[in-house]
């Protein structure tokens, strides 16, 4: 089902409380990947809207399962869960800090998070084993996976793929943002990606391209499948979205904002709220 304007605008205000508690976090924390943090967040933020889950029984087996195989990205993931209450702002005061939960990569030592993510490659072949039980199980659950696309120079994510297409998993949806971005710089430069959409075709998938920054775009995309074979959904976003002096710049793939431009990106958001009043 299509967004209500009403729905919609609830979601573009809570992607941008999302961004700022991120930013607040990667501050407290004194790091994280900004980046990566800012151009998945209203993907992420449309996806816990959309997927069945329980924040007051997160193991519920009726719940459907995301993966954030992208697990450098953490902070707006921790945000997420902190908005529905997943995590206390306790725990966001210790990320980083030695004993704390919440380290610069997700565990399932934290309510909401259903696979330890970080060592880059992984995420994919993980979900697919989720879809796959769940499918010889006879399981409605669908099963949700992020990557970054730096991240696709990692061979098992195309050995899971193929896997995936080979045991038609229908409840499996790929995420892959797709901000152009890595640490070294342009995808396309440090080892090209292009044509993905005709290659995660090939690989077997039905694939859906969206500009990852649009509510209707996000919703309709996530509300796909198509029975026996798993979707794809390439999500081109900005990497630094909102925070406007990191927006498509590599170097901050992992970077803290000073007190000045966090300021800043506070009054632009505060402005973007007003506009939707």
């Amino acid at each position: 089902m299509s967004l209500t304007q009403e729905h919609k605008k609830q979601l573009m205000l809570q992607a941008a409380d999302i961004r700022e508690k991120t930013v607040e976090i990667i501050i407290q924390g004194n790091g994280g990947h900004i980046g990566g943090d800012l151009s998945e967040t209203d993907v992420l933020v449309n996806l816990f809207d959309y997927m069945k889950h329980d924040p007051k029984n997160p193991k519920w087996e009726g719940r459907d399962y995301f993966v954030l195989s992208k697990g450098h990205s953490a902070e707006a993931l921790y945000a997420i869960l902190n908005y529905y209450g997943y995590l206390a702002q306790e725990d966001l005061d210790q990320f980083g800090k030695f004993g704390s939960r919440l380290g610069g990569h997700p565990t399932k030592k934290v309510n909401g998070v259903e696979a330890n993510t970080g060592s880059l490659g992984h995420g994919l072949g993980l979900a697919a084993g989720m879809a796959l039980a769940l499918q010889k199980n006879k399981k409605s659950n669908r099963v949700f996976v992020m990557t970054g696309d730096g991240e696709l120079a990692e061979g098992s994510n195309w050995e899971a793929a193929m896997s995936a297409a080979k045991f038609g998993l229908t409840n499996l949806t790929w995420i892959i943002d797709r901000n152009h971005l890595q640490i070294s710089g342009n995808t396309e430069d440090v080892m090209p990606l292009e044509n993905l959409h005709q290659k995660a075709e090939a690989f077997g998938f039905h694939v859906i391209e969206i500009d990852g920054h649009d509510m209707d775009a996000i919703r309709a995309a996530l509300e796909n499948q198509t029975e026996g074979i798993p979707t794809c959904i390439i999500s081109n976003t900005t990497k630094g979205k909102g925070l406007y002096c990191a927006e498509n710049q590599a170097g901050w793939h992992h970077k803290t904002p000073t007190a000045e431009q966090f300021e800043q990106m506070k009054k632009d958001l505060d402005q973007f709220r007003k506009e939707m009043e």
